[in-house]
C-alpha cells in the first residue's frame, strides 16, 4: 500500500513552505496565494508551532472582523496539529483527515518535516490509481492494441 512518503515524492512542489508565528495574516495569505497553496506550516526555526490554513483566515479572521494587516498568525493559527509519519499508509491518512475534518496534514520523520499532504493530493492519487485500473481492465477485456 502506498505511503505518505510515496505521495510526497509525486508532488511537483519542493519543500515545505513555512511562515513565522509573528507574520501578519495579510502576509501569510499573500504567501499562500502566491504559492497557490491552502496552508502554511507555522515554524519558529526548526520548531513546528502550528498550521495556518484558509479555514483559519475565514473563521478566525474574516468572520470575527479582525484586520488581516494587524492580526498576527500565532493568534489565529491552529495549534493542535496532527502530524503523520512518512510510512503511514494512504488509507490511514484519509481516515485521519475525515475523522478530524481537516484538509492538510504535515508529514514528519526522524529528521524533521518532510512535507504537507492535502486532501487534494490524496484525491489526485486516487484518481490516478483508478485511471490505471480502468486502463488495465480495458486492455484485459479488449486485448492489447
Amino acid at each position: 500500500m502506498p505511503t505518505a512518503r510515496d505521495l510526497l515524492s509525486q508532488k511537483k512542489s519542493g519543500g515545505v513552505i513555512t511562515v513565522s508565528p509573528d507574520a501578519t495574516v495579510k502576509d501569510a495569505a499573500r504567501l499562500m496565494h502566491d504559492q497557490r497553496i491552502g496552508s502554511l506550516v507555522v515554524a519558529d526555526g526548526e520548531a513546528l508551532k502550528g498550521i495556518f490554513t484558509e479555514r483559519d483566515v475565514l473563521w478566525r479572521v474574516v468572520a470575527q472582523g479582525r484586520d488581516a494587516a494587524t492580526t498576527i498568525v500565532k493568534d489565529v493559527m491552529t495549534v493542535d496539529v496532527i502530524v503523520v509519519r512518512p510510512d503511514r499508509e494512504v488509507d490511514e491518512i484519509e481516515a485521519i483527515l475525515r475523522e478530524h475534518r481537516i484538509r492538510h496534514v504535515p508529514v514528519a520523520g526522524d529528521h524533521g518535516l518532510l512535507g504537507v499532504l492535502s486532501i487534494g493530493d490524496l484525491n489526485a492519487f486516487r484518481a490516478d490509481a483508478d485511471h490505471q485500473k480502468v486502463e488495465y481492465l480495458t486492455e484485459y477485456i479488449y486485448g492489447r492494441s
